[in-house]
């Protein structure tokens, strides 16, 4: 019988998250708005129902959070808007890990495998670090996350501290866009700051990335962890043609163009929490490469200071 229910749940679930892929372009937020003013008293109940369900379906969340801002203010929006996200990424987190294993894992392809180590290693703190940089979309995100071995409760704190700021950002922007069409009191005053917060949250990803950024690494250091036969990717974002040009190359390099590096991350998914090096003829291609890794979850990414150009300085060894 239990089987019988999952299968049904499971059924009813992919019909209603289709469905609403399909029609997301239809969904009509003045409708919304009218649905809740007329629920009078029972309105944020109803807004926080919907929006609760809309996690669940995959409807664009963004549209329900600015229509909070608009119908509930800066304050009570954004506690709402906060609360009805958080409870819908619980329900799908549970889902995925009770009813839908196989659709999830289809749907993340090779990024899953990214997920389970970054959870593994980190814990609470990488689902803060994903809830603040979009690495996913944050629907297929929760349900992703369902099949990680993180704690319910520890994955639901994260997510409602770490949604925060963003959930001001965009509350407020519902507010503000409401005032203006309103031609309420302080008008460039609230699109200013509206402005500012997603400023701030725009910059968030770039500010952890450079938080989980590692130092720069010396090639006399890196020369040590390769003698020593340590588990580290030494990563050369050169051109192919340079890898084997004139420099030459570190026998244990792995070559992939920093222009190339973002459609190659599933080459580099065992490295996700482990140490990479980033190795070019100096360090400024270094750095781009560092930037991509960093914000798209590798943990451990350090510059080799002075590049190709420092290791054959030193007269290590090369292959070309």
């Amino acid at each position: 019988m239990n089987k019988v229910i999952k299968i049904t749940v499971f059924l009813l679930l992919a019909a209603g998250i289709t469905a609403a892929i399909i029609y997301r372009d239809h969904f009509d937020a003045a409708a919304l708005e009218a649905w809740v003013k007329d629920a009078g008293s029972a309105g944020p109940v109803l807004f926080m129902l919907i929006y609760v369900v809309g996690t669940v379906f995959f409807l664009p969340g963004s549209v329900l959070t600015l229509a909070g801002g608009a119908l509930f203010g800066p304050v009570l929006g954004t506690f709402y808007n906060l609360t009805a996200a958080t409870v819908g990424a619980m329900v799908s987190f549970i889902a995925a890990r009770y009813l839908a294993h196989d659709w999830v894992e289809k749907k993340t392809g090779g990024r899953m495998k990214q997920l389970k180590q970054g959870v593994e290693a980190e814990g609470w703190r990488f689902v803060a670090f994903v809830r603040l940089v979009p690495l996913f979309p944050f629907n297929l995100l929760n349900y992703a996350l369902g099949l990680t071995r993180i704690k319910f409760s520890h994955y639901s704190i994260a997510t409602y501290v770490c949604m925060l700021p963003g959930a001001i950002a965009y509350t407020y922007l519902g507010y503000a866009s409401r005032e203006a069409i309103a031609g309420g009191e302080g008008l460039v005053q609230k699109i200013m700051l509206a402005l500012a917060l997603l400023a701030i949250v725009g910059f968030l990803p770039s500010l952890i990335g450079r938080l989980r950024r590692g130092p720069m690494m010396d090639v006399a250091i890196l020369k040590q962890k390769i003698d020593n036969n340590e588990d580290i990717l030494v990563l050369d974002v050169r051109t192919a043609d340079d890898f084997t040009g004139e420099q030459g190359h570190i026998a244990e390099a792995k070559n992939i163009a920093v222009e190339d590096l973002l459609t190659s991350l599933d080459e580099l998914a065992d490295y996700t929490e482990k140490t990479i090096a980033i190795v070019c003829r100096t360090d400024r291609r270094s750095a781009k490469a560092s930037q991509i890794l960093t914000r798209n979850g590798f943990a451990d990414v350090h510059i080799i200071k002075g590049g190709m150009t420092l290791w054959n300085e030193n007269n290590f060894p090369i292959t070309q």
